[in-house]
């Protein structure tokens, strides 16, 4: 059996089924860091997107005692997952204090928004926190969790 015969039987499949899932990776497995553009516009983008998650996972519990520093870095890591994260990838993020990793799940669609599931871990002198949950993407590229 022939591969691209492979792939089409799997698309049909997967249509057949009502199941779709999407590919948001940038390809290749890189994860592109946000702002730091020369123009300062990048950065702006930046900042609208992370305040659009609203704290994300690092928002609840396990967020506490994290410095502002550490905080933007693990909600930068959030994004990244979220928007170019192959399934299952380790998104890891360092701070001054802290450090962790966010792994999304593959995306699945929900009406016209696609979604994932991921979990925030941080890391810490004790055991290592971990908050689980659920984003959907809206149409001007920032992501909502569900609460």
């Amino acid at each position: 059996m022939s591969m691209r015969f492979r792939v089409a039987l799997v698309a049909a499949l997967l249509a057949g089924s009502g199941c779709t899932t999407t590919s948001l990776s940038s390809g290749g497995g890189v994860v592109p860091a946000l702002g730091g553009g020369d123009d300062g516009s990048s950065g702006k983008v930046a900042s609208r997107i992370i305040n659009a998650m609203d704290g994300g996972l690092i928002g609840g519990t396990i967020g506490n005692g994290l410095n502002g520093d550490d905080r933007r870095k693990a909600l930068e890591a959030e994004y990244r997952a979220l928007e170019y994260g192959q399934g299952g990838q380790a998104v890891a993020w360092k701070g001054g204090d802290r450090s962790g990793e966010v792994v999304a799940a593959q995306p699945y669609r929900v009406g016209s928004q696609d979604c994932r599931q991921y979990s925030q871990t941080v890391f810490t002198t004790g055991t290592p926190l971990i908050a689980r949950g659920t984003a959907c993407r809206n149409a001007d590229g920032s992501w909502t969790p569900l609460t």
